[in-house]
């Protein structure tokens, strides 16, 4: 149950106005751009990598070399990004990472392919490093946007405002699930180069969000941490009623004196290694991101066609069918931002690895059951999926971040949602590099037994570890961490 215990000075202020809530929207949405760009370009590859292997001449190492390079680049860029983040301000972080969008997909849309599809070292390279640089991208924006969102937003809206980011990837996806269908269904054999133009879209957003990201403010909390008061206030003005902007800056000022000094705004290594409690916290938030990626979801949203093309579909029926898991992502994401300020962030966790291991369990089932050539298997297999993406999306992916978002202490936010997200990229790089051979070497049966043993461990330990946060503020989260009085409530 979540304790009730009211933070001293921001619960009893008045509510956010009208026109500060519209501003909060206009930041968001701007912001959000991120993780649109995030979306679309992991998304992407689910269509284009079959026309991207045929043209560049890739086998399937080779294939899942270039894929997996933007996940494991995306480990990096969500290490160095929290921390640069903590540094330089989160709104300075954002446009550096939309210029790393940009030239990423250059790179990969301008690799020189060999003649007739043969094998081309250049071209290689040219995809790869484009690939890096969007994983780059894409990991720091999966660190930073969220925090960012969660340092503007007040504490009883702060689920649904952060968790808007999460709907935005799944909008990405969604949206580069539909535009390779409709390029794949009404360009092939017109033009060469399919792939390419799949890849090019993503230039767009990037630069929206370069643009929009010059006319949004710097995070206040990040400016309180770093001795700059009155900036703070002016901003909390824009999205806080002006009594509700004073109460609120002054627990953040408190919050920051109590816990890092009067100069110090960053935990050094020493510092951090040196206290159990954050230690402990960096650890639950390394095995929750972790286990979100371990469910397998971005297997089936990176390779989706090619889960269907095994269970018997064509390729033309694939590229169609995959829409699916687009569509369902987004109303499971609508469906959790409409439930994220009104459900205890564990309840939603425990809740969404019972659905999602429970679908693993059934696709195995009806994958060995119905044999190959069976008629109703590639439909039993897609109903299972969809299953399994919705309750993915509905229950767990947008709690999962708004939850690294929120527990870590401010001094420690960019770096602890760095480390965390570090992991959890780690394991969906090695998912991303090795997917493709694992489904061809052992078949959709095995695989998803798998997800399932990885699922119930995971339950356990969302069940017994994680601490809750839902219905706190981030300064009164703070001290829960510092006293270790938050994690009593991971069993409560």
């Amino acid at each position: 149950m979540t304790d009730t215990k009211s933070p001293p000075t921001i619960k009893n202020a008045a509510p956010v106005g009208k026109k500060q809530s519209r501003r909060l929207g206009q930041i968001s949405l701007v912001a959000c751009l991120g993780g649109l760009l995030f979306g679309y370009d992991t998304g992407v590859t689910n269509g284009a990598e079959g026309h991207m292997a045929t043209e560049m001449g890739l086998d399937l190492l080779q294939l899942g070399v270039v894929i997996s390079s933007l996940v494991f680049a995306a480990a990096v860029g969500a290490l160095i990004a929290g921390r640069i983040s903590d540094a330089i301000g989160r709104r300075p972080t954002i446009i550096m990472l939309s210029i790393l969008f940009f030239v990423g997909t250059i790179f990969v849309i301008t690799a020189p392919a060999g003649e007739l599809g043969q094998f081309n070292v250049l071209g290689f390279s040219f995809l790869v490093f484009g690939r890096i640089l969007l994983g780059i991208a894409v990991g720091g924006a999966s660190t930073v946007v969220p925090v960012y969102l969660a340092e503007l937003a007040p504490y009883e809206i702060r689920g649904s405002i952060t968790g808007r980011n999460e709907l935005a990837i799944v909008s990405g996806q969604l949206a580069a699930f539909v535009i390779n269908a409709i390029i794949a269904v009404t360009l092939h054999g017109v033009i060469t180069g399919l792939w390419r133009i799949m890849f090019a879209v993503c230039a767009l957003p990037a630069i929206a969000l370069f643009i929009g990201m010059l006319r949004m403010p710097e995070s206040p909390r990040w400016l309180v941490n770093n001795h700059r008061e009155d900036e703070a206030l002016d901003i909390l003005r824009t999205v806080r009623t002006e009594e509700r902007a004073h109460s609120e800056l002054l627990e953040i000022q408190e919050s920051a004196v109590d816990h890092a000094g009067a100069k110090k705004n960053r935990f050094t290594l020493k510092e951090i290694i040196s206290s159990k409690w954050l230690v402990r916290i960096i650890l639950i938030g390394t095995g929750v991101a972790v286990a979100q990626q371990l469910t397998g979801i971005n297997a089936i949203m990176y390779y989706g066609v090619r889960v269907l093309e095994e269970s018997g579909m064509s390729e033309e029926q694939s590229v169609i069918a995959n829409i699916a898991f687009g569509v369902v992502a987004v109303l499971g994401g609508l469906f959790a931002l409409r439930n994220m300020d009104r459900l205890d962030r564990r309840i939603t966790f425990v809740a969404g690895l019972s659905l999602t291991t429970t679908f693993h369990v059934l696709i195995a089932i009806f994958a060995s059951v119905l044999p190959e050539g069976n008629a109703l298997r590639p439909y039993v297999i897609l109903v299972l999926v969809i299953g399994f993406v919705l309750s993915m999306q509905s229950f767990l992916n947008v709690a999962v971040w708004v939850w690294l978002a929120e527990v870590f202490p401010q001094q420690l936010r960019g770096t602890g949602i760095g480390v965390s997200v570090f992991f959890g990229w780690t394991a969906n790089g090695i998912l991303a590099l090795t997917f493709p051979s694992l489904v061809s070497g052992v078949g959709i049966t095995s695989t998803f037994i798998i997800f399932a043993v990885v699922g119930v461990v995971a339950l356990a330990f969302v069940a017994t570890m994680v601490p809750e946060t839902r219905g706190r503020s981030l300064e009164d989260l703070e001290e829960g961490i510092f006293s270790g009085e938050i994690f009593n409530r991971s069993r409560a």
